[in-house]
């Protein structure tokens, strides 16, 4: 089973007295050159006067973009602390509420990948710095990032595919991979409902819910659609799921309004 998050895009800083990252202690070394190539970039642009405008951010954000000028010396501390947005706080990564057992932090390891405009994949266990750059980002001396990863990403992230994906990412992040023809049958994007409507900010907390569940839950972990619309049910109740064809792959639609179970 793959659970793919999006980074959030709140991140808290490291103590100052943590390392600097290290890209060969990373996971899925085989990224080591791109994530050397867009950090390269990324740091050049930040220092550029126009960097904010490349970048996508206002003003408020002018601190981070000139962080990014650090991104290699800055200090790190493991994504599940760095990563603060509302997805990651509610699958509570860092069994900072929740204390994880050894079992769940064996499956977040396993089993959560992180896509990101930076780095391209991560896992929990991987120390990185706060940095502020989005996958939508067009970046010179890379290109449009989601492009520039796609084929980095299918490399990695297509040996491991092989089983259950459930899809949590937003759109942004979703075209950066997509499982290859033929293994669609097991990708499962999860889409959020309140009393029937498709809601965005709240699917995030849902969807971490979700990813929390699944890694703490007893049992084994869901190897197929199906089984992955069972365990769901345990947190929001059989009325409140639904297992639908998505084109080629499954949509788990979760209602989270009046009929879910709180």
């Amino acid at each position: 089973m793959l659970l793919l998050l999006p980074p959030s895009q709140g991140k808290s800083p490291a103590p100052r007295r943590s390392r600097p990252v290290d890209l060969a202690s990373l996971s899925r070394p085989g990224l080591t050159g791109a994530r050397d190539h867009v950090l390269d970039a990324l740091a050049a642009v930040s220092a550029r006067a126009d960097a904010r405008d490349v970048l996508g951010v206002g003003a408020s954000l002018a601190a981070e973009v000139e962080r990014n000028t650090r991104v290699r010396t800055e200090p790190a501390a493991d994504v599940t602390r760095v990563y603060t947005g509302v997805l990651f706080a509610a699958a509570d990564l860092a069994g900072l509420r929740d204390p994880m057992s050894p079992t769940a932090r064996r499956r977040a390891r396993r089993h959560v990948v992180v896509l990101s405009g930076l780095w391209g994949a991560l896992a929990p266990g991987d120390r990185v710095p706060a940095y502020r750059l989005s996958m939508g980002t067009d970046l010179p001396g890379a290109g449009p990032l989601a492009a520039f990863w796609r084929p980095h990403l299918q490399r990695e992230l297509a040996p491991a595919a092989d089983g259950l994906v459930v899809d949590c990412r937003s759109a942004e992040y979703a075209v950066a991979w997509r499982p290859a023809r033929g293994a669609e049958d097991r990708h499962v994007t999860v889409r959020v409902l309140s009393s029937g409507a498709v809601v965005s900010h709240h699917a995030k907390h849902a969807r971490g819910e979700l990813v929390g569940h699944l890694l703490r839950r007893d049992g084994r972990v869901p190897g197929t659609p199906d089984a992955l619309a069972r365990a769901a049910a345990e947190r929001w109740g059989r009325e409140a799921v639904e297992l639908v064809r998505s084109g080629r792959g499954w949509r788990l639609d979760v209602e989270t309004g009046p009929v879910a179970l709180r």
